[in-house]
Formats: structure tokens, sequence, C-alpha cells
């Protein structure tokens, strides 16, 4: 195969490489256990069921002498809306400002107040809402018979609506009351702490009647599966429920295997978290620790989706108070602050199969904002530690690409000798690639071996949410965003127009046509990928067409000097040959001339004796005739 069509063929597979990395790199997760019961009918819009625990998740209480009596009357109930309205609490610290309604108990509205928004940059990101359009809301409540659940009208312990973090406080209590039933209180308790992104959901349940409990606990997201606003077309980011365990490790859970009843994931564990996720941010429940639970996922109706953990509260006996609580994490995909809550939660941001390769990168990133506190200088940084690494590798390619380059013309006449006959032409191509020691994959192999390097980077400045709102310089004040003039397209695009003059000539004009179309291609395409990752191709580019030129200009200088030698080394050859040379000569002419004067003088005398044969002497003596007048003939006889 030609060097220049592999060459073809190796930049359009990456191209596609990234495109399907970008529109289909969300594997299906394995499988260990089929969570029955995933879907429900359509019929349910607005109806919305109560989670009810397996027997998995039942037989650890009942194995631990308490009685099951408590939980047979968990049906649920109907509402005609799909949230019910009630009073609104409001709390701000921080880190963020949240609405609780007393309807249910639930966090309807959670903003983030490190984060703006991408419609106004006054206003906070809202991860959590619950609009018409777009809604995601945190949900919890208890099982068993007249337990308060997510669709309980709760009261305010202590009638105040507006909570605020002042200064010199650590945290914010939320407490709600629910409605007493049968002689058992539940209240339900907020606790928001400073600088922290995870709210302490509580229950507190004091059961004063005269039979023994033993309730559940449930902790879900309901959400629809829209993306986020300002989410870009051209780069696609998972939205969805994810969970992790030990045994399984780190899972997705589609909304199109929820409407299709395929959903495969664990539903028991005694460990795990559970989690919705969309680009930057996330929700999850995160038990404690070694402690029973049972995972479960559902579409609810179109456009409705729940995720959401059950564990048990365990058996209260008459005149005992049982509490449970569940960290719930609202925030951003900051990778080293998720690996200190809980095990596994730093793998939701997903870098697919490239996450060996990308955790060091974004970890060797952090490391230059840390120490320049600019996030794209750290990515020029970044890229040129990359690209002094595979310095080697790359500085190979290019050495082979310049000696194509240099032999371009001899193989352009090889083509022209044998066009009529390919075979001949290719073993021809390959004696003469052999006579020259010239590698004609020695160009391609360097790349392929850096392309998993390059697209892992390219996936870790796309998932790092410290780039969003992230200034550079001048008017690139968001790298997570497209340049808003689009300068760095266009500069990338020259850049690879330059890149391709440095790269041998393709002899078919086919494929000549197809190298000057693909830098324009490729801006396309960058006129809607994020500016940070615009500065890193934009780099490495450059840096690229330093190191191409700078070796192409010694092999061109060496091919030239090596030219120049030949042509002097050529003519100081043809000198020694004629000067040595011209007394041999000259002595020869010497010796025959006395010769052929001997010859003469004898056939002199013998004219006196005999007839001379005229037409013999003159055929013999005619050539000796021609140098007898020179100079150098007559000072012999005049001597």
């Amino acid at each position: 195969m030609e060097t220049k069509r592999l060459v073809l063929i190796i930049i359009f597979s990456t191209s596609l490489l990234f495109l399907w990395e970008a529109w289909q790199k969300e594997l299906y997760p394995p499988a260990s256990q089929v969570m029955s019961g995933a879907t429900s009918d359509s019929s349910n819009q607005r109806h919305d069921p109560l989670p009810v625990p397996g027997d998995s998740l039942t037989s650890t209480v009942e194995e631990s002498g308490g009685i099951s009596s408590g939980i047979e009357g968990a049906s649920p109930s109907i509402t005609p809306n799909l949230f019910a309205i009630g009073e609104k609490i409001k709390i701000t610290t921080d880190m963020i400002v949240a609405e609780i309604d007393t309807a249910g108990g639930d966090i309807r509205q959670l903003g983030l107040l490190k984060h703006p928004s991408r419609e106004d940059k006054n206003k906070p990101y809202e991860l959590l809402l619950d609009k018409t359009a777009r809604f995601q809301v945190a949900q919890s409540g208890l099982i068993g018979d007249g337990l308060p659940s997510h669709k309980t009208k709760y009261t305010v312990d202590s009638n105040h609506y507006n909570y605020e973090l002042e200064a010199g406080q650590n945290k914010v209590v939320v407490r709600l009351l629910a409605p007493e039933v049968d002689g058992v209180r539940v209240a339900k308790i907020y606790t928001f702490h400073r600088g922290s992104y995870v709210i302490d959901v509580e229950f507190e349940v004091a059961n004063h009647s005269e039979a023994t409990i033993i309730p559940f606990s449930y902790f879900q997201m309901l959400r629809d599966e829209n993306e986020p606003t300002g989410t870009s077309t051209m780069v696609h980011s998972y939205t969805g429920p994810a969970m992790y365990t030990e045994a399984d490790k780190f899972l997705k859970i589609k909304f199109s295997d929820l409407d299709k009843n395929k959903a495969e994931y664990p539903t028991n564990a005694d460990n795990g978290w559970i989690a919705m996720l969309e680009h930057y941010f996330l929700t999850a429940w995160l038990p404690a620790p070694q402690t029973p639970r049972e995972f479960y996922a559902k579409r609810l109706a179109h456009n409705q989706y729940t995720a959401g953990v059950i564990t048990p509260v365990g058996t209260i006996e008459p005149g005992q108070t049982r509490n449970i609580t569940m960290p719930f994490y609202a925030g951003p995909q900051e990778q080293n602050k998720l690996a200190e809550l809980a095990p596994g939660l730093e793998l939701t941001v997903d870098y697919g199969w490239l996450t060996v390769l990308a955790v060091p990168l974004f970890w060797l990133l952090s490391f230059y904002h840390s120490w320049v506190d600019n996030w794209g200088i750290a990515i020029i940084l970044l890229t040129l530690t990359v690209k002094l690494i595979f310095f080697p590798l790359s500085a190979a390619g290019y050495r082979s690409m310049a000696k194509l380059r240099v032999v371009t013309p001899k193989l352009q006449r090889i083509r022209e000798q044998y066009a009529s006959d390919r075979q001949r032409m290719h073993q021809a191509m390959m004696e003469f690639y052999k006579e020259e020691k010239i590698n004609p994959m020695g160009g391609c192999l360097p790349i392929l071996v850096q392309i998993p390097v390059f697209i892992a980077l390219f996936w870790t400045l796309m998932a790092a949410v410290e780039l969003r709102y992230a200034p550079f310089a001048l008017w690139i004040t968001d790298m997570s965003v497209p340049d808003p003039y689009y300068v760095l397209p266009v500069i990338m695009g020259i850049s690879m127009w330059v890149q391709s003059k440095l790269s041998p000539t393709p002899a078919d004009p086919i494929q000549a046509k197809v190298m000057q179309i693909m830098p324009i291609a490729f801006s396309i395409f960058f006129f809607f990928f994020p500016s940070g990752l615009v500065l890193y191709s934009l780099c490495n580019n450059i840096l690229s067409i330093t190191q191409q030129w700078q070796i192409t200009r010694m092999y061109e200088n060496k091919a030239e000097a090596e030219g120049n030698k030949d042509k002097n080394k050529r003519k100081r050859k043809g000198k020694p040959e004629t000067l040595p040379e011209e007394p041999q000569l000259l002595a020869a002419v010497n010796e025959d001339t006395s010769n052929q004067e001997v010859a003469t003088a004898a056939n002199t005398d013998a004219e006196h004796n005999e007839k001379p044969q005229p037409a013999t002497i003159p055929v013999k003596n005619k050539p000796p005739a021609k140098t007898r007048g020179t100079a150098a003939n007559k000072k012999p006889r005049r001597k």
C-alpha cells in the first residue's frame, strides 16, 4: 500500500474514532443481577408509586429478630400533579442556595453559587429544579403503614422559612415534622454544611404506639432525560443514572434501557452508591459503608425516571426512637474531592476506556494550574510535556516523512515509468525504498502510538469541570465553550494547512486534493469545540510544525550538500585523470615518431637498389607522415 494512501486512512480513521468516541462511547454495563419490575406502565404518569423493598432486603431485618408486619400496607398514594405545591423554605450557604417544599419535604431547587448559569453569569447553575421543561428533584421518605413519604405534607418545626449561614456558623439545620399517625412521630431533618456540597438527610422515628414497627427508608432522584441547557451538540456527554458497588464497579443505567426494560445492574449490596449524572455535575445518595441496601432505577412515565436506594431503619420497639441519615451530594464533578466522599465516586468523571491514561494527565494538568493559576497556560504546559515525552517517536516519524519528501521526484518518475503496470510499479517502489533505506511505514507507526494519548487528553479537557468559566486571556473568558470570535479555529486551520505543506505531496491527484481540503474540513469541526480543546490542538500543531520543519530542513540541506559534494567530486576526479596522461601521451607520440623516421630512412636508402611499391608504402607510412611536420619531430632530424 502506498504511504500516502496509508496516511489518509490513518487520518480518516482517527476522525471516525473521535466521532465514535463522542457519540457512541457509552458502552453497555456488565450485568450481575437484573432488576425486576424496572419499568412501570405508562398509565402511571402522575401516580408515582412508592418503592417497595425486595425479599433480600427484608430478610436482613427478619434475621436480626424483627417482624415484617409493619410494611405490608405500603400502597402508593395518588396525586393529580407531578409535584404538589406547598410552602417554600429557602436555605443559603457559602456554596449553594436551596429550596425545600413542605409538600413532600423534597429539595425542589438547588443552585451552585460558584458555578454560574450558561444563560446568565449572575445566576447560579440550577442543578435541582422543578420546572416543566426540565426537572430534577431529591425525594425521600419512609415505607410502612401511615409513615410519611415524598407525598406527605410537612410543617416547619421552627416556623422559620428563610435560613442563611451566618459568619461563625458551620452548618444550617432545617427540621420538618410529619403528621403523627397511630402514635408514630417522624421528623425529617436537613443539615447543610459550610464549604461542602453534601447535605445530610435524616429521619427521626419515635414510636409512641404499643406495637413494634420495622420501617424502611428510601432516597431517590426524579428527573427527565433532557440534557442540560448549553450542552454542545458536537461533543456528547452521558446523562442518566449511574451506580457503583465493589463487586461490579462503576455502571451506567441508560434511559433507553429503562424504556425497554433491559436495564441490568446489581440490586442488593452492603456497599456502593447511586447517582444521576450530567455534564460537569452530579447528584448522588451515599449510604454508609457495610450497611444493607437495595438499589433501584425505573421509568415512571414518558420522560420521567427515578433512581434511588432503599435502606432498613431497623426494628423500633414501643417507646424507642431511631435515626437514619443519608448523605446527599449535589455539586460539580471535582475528581479530587469526590474520591474523599465515597469509594469510586471519582469515577463519575468518566473518560471511558482511556481512564488509565486520562487520570494522570488530569493530575499533571492540575499540578500546572496550581503553579501558574491559569488553566489556559496549564493546557499549554501539559501539551508541551506530552510533546516532549513523545519527541523521539514523533521525530522518527518526521524523519521518515522528510526522507520521502526528498525522494518524491524519484518516486514520481517511477510512477510515470510504470504507470501502465501497477504491480511492477509497487515492486520498483519497494526496491527503491530498500535501496534508499526508507521505511514507508516509519511516518505512520509513531503517530498510531500517540493517538490514544491524544484522545485521552481530549476527554480529559472535555470532562474537566474546572475549565467551566475558566478564563485564559483577552476575549477567551470561558474555556469550556467555543471561541466566540472563532479566532482559535481559524488559526488552527492555518496551522493544519502549513503542516500539510511540510508533508510529502501525494502523487495521486485525488489524494492531493483531499489533503488540501482536510484543513478546511477539520477547521469546521473546531468551530464547535470548546476553546480549551482548540487551544490544546493548536499548541500541539505549532510544536509539531516546528519539529517537522526543523527535521525536514535538516534532511533537505543534507540532501543538497550531498548533491553538491557529488558534483564537486566528479569535477575533481576529472582533473587528475587528464593531467598525468599528457606526458605519457607525448612520450608515446615521440617514440612512435622516432620509429617512423628510422623506417623512412631505411626505405630511402633502398630506393637505389630496387623499385619501391607505391601502392603499399604510402598506405603504411600515411599516418606517421601526418606527425612528421611537428616541431617535436624536426629537432631529432637535425641532430
